[in-house]
């Protein structure tokens, strides 16, 4: 039997409610692994260990009563450090906002978390102002991937993806804008999904920013849905709330009537690792032989659009940057703080709405390429684990984002996509492939993403880093 650090969230809430698990026990476990394995990983930003106890016992009590919450109640969970929490500084990622002030409110996801009476552990890493895919930041310093600590876990959401394949916890939240949810899932071999854009309510809002879990299992990914989608009116990008069950019927999917687009290459960024592409080639033909209708299809991203996104990015973070004063401007990365001014600091009105032109037309060709397939299946990121210490794989702060061209399409057409680890390359590093739905269909996403975890190859031991 694993460790019960190691049970799935599946698990834990199936044992509490059968009244042969302890919430108190099961946070135990998880601060014991966070306590072995952070001086290796540092994947936490700070760990809330009186909090957790004290939840953990509470709710042990609603379970002992058959009161519980939610069928969460007292499953521990790690949030990122950008998603508020009461009482918590949020610096997103940068020493320059290393006097932030502790946030008088959860942001959603946190509220709905706490009030299904999950366990709030503490909170993970991320880069500064979460412009990274990479595990490297200012205030944080660098956290490394489980599966070989010389390895970049990608990012933004570094910590949580570090944090779910060492087994912190069974539940971990995390925020995606341009990949920053499915880049730790494949490099850190977990699973995660970036749900429609307003599936869960957020604060504060913005274009194509969304929260999302990041798990070991589908299943854990869509139960944590079932609370995050739960309404609150900051959100005024939020879709209407339908309390629709997630979790409900995961396996009902009928592969034979679906129309699937395989899209094996963007031709845009850095090229495609051929064992990616064999575990995304891999993963069409598990299932076109399990009786789905799989298509190749060519890409629709340019250079120009992807270069349009990476202004648009940086516009976004110049105009961050050059608020802060100087003293606080020396304290950020030095490659994000070249990144976000090298070109943008001398972009006209123009410029910046020819990079927002290119937002809007990006949303328009992602939409029309795939609105013909119930989805697409596509490697997650064209490259396996670069170095630790790499602020991103070609470490160019003048072209930082070569690695996204398979996930920000989403983000800008609001559409869900989830990653799902398929294999792993020669050396023993995750290689994950991405599930792409039709805008709002979260539940079909899930459904595939659960059919490709029925039918990928064996899946290795979780490592122990400690």
């Amino acid at each position: 039997m694993p460790a019960i650090a190691d049970w799935t969230a599946v698990d834990l809430a199936a044992r509490f409610a059968r009244g042969e698990g302890s919430p108190l026990e099961a946070a135990r476990a998880c601060l014991e692994r966070i306590d072995a394995c952070e001086p290796k990983l540092n994947a936490m930003y700070r760990i809330d260990r009186e909090g957790a106890l004290a939840a953990a016992r509470a709710a042990e009590a609603r379970w002992r009563a058959k009161t519980p919450l939610s069928p969460l109640d007292g499953v521990p969970v790690t949030l990122k450090e950008n998603i508020y929490t009461r009482g918590d500084p949020a610096p997103i990622g940068t020493r320059a906002n290393d006097d932030a002030a502790p946030q008088a409110a959860d942001a959603p996801p946190a509220a709905r978390l706490r009030e299904a009476g999950c366990v709030i552990l503490g909170k993970t890493t991320m880069p500064d102002f979460g412009m990274l895919s990479a595990g490297v930041s200012s205030i944080h310093g660098i956290t490394r991937n489980p599966w070989r600590l010389d390895r970049n876990t990608s990012g933004s959401s570094s910590g949580a993806g570090a944090a779910a394949a060492a087994g912190y916890a069974p539940l971990h939240l995390g925020t995606d804008i341009g990949g920053s949810l499915r880049l730790p899932a494949t490099h850190c071999g977990i699973f995660a999904l970036k749900p429609s854009l307003g599936r869960v309510p957020v604060y504060p809002p913005y274009i194509g920013r969304v929260t999302g879990p990041m798990t070991r299992d589908v299943a854990s990914a869509a139960l944590m849905m079932n609370l995050l989608a739960k309404p609150d009116a900051r959100d005024f990008m939020s879709l209407p709330y339908d309390g629709s069950d997630l979790a409900a019927d995961l396996e009902r999917i009928d592969l034979n009537k679906l129309r699937i687009g395989f899209l094996a290459d963007m031709n845009v960024g850095l090229a495609v690792h051929p064992e990616v592409r064999a575990a995304a080639q891999a993963a069409a033909r598990a299932l076109e032989g399990a009786g789905a209708k799989v298509e190749a299809m060519a890409s629709f991203l340019t250079p120009e659009l992807a270069d349009g996104m990476e202004r648009f990015f940086e516009a976004r973070s110049y105009n961050d940057f050059v608020q802060l004063p100087p003293a606080k401007q020396a304290k950020v990365l030095p490659f994000i703080a070249e990144w976000c001014t090298w070109r943008a600091k001398d972009f006209s009105g123009r410029d910046v709405m020819a990079a927002y032109g290119a937002y809007v037309a990006l949303r328009e060709v992602t939409v029309k390429a795939t609105q013909i397939y119930d989805f697409v299946i596509s490697p997650t990121s064209p490259i396996l684990p670069y170095e630790a210490e790499l602020p991103s794989p070609n470490n160019d702060p003048h072209h930082a984002l070569p690695h996204i061209a398979f996930t920000v399409p989403y983000n800008m057409s609001e559409q869900p996509a989830a990653s799902l680890n398929w294999t792993y390359s020669a050396d023993g590093l995750p290689i994950g492939v991405q599930v792409i739905g039709r805008r709002f269909d979260d539940a079909g996403v899930l459904r595939l993403a659960r059919a490709l975890e029925q039918l990928r190859p064996a899946q290795r031991a979780w490592p122990q880093p400690a």
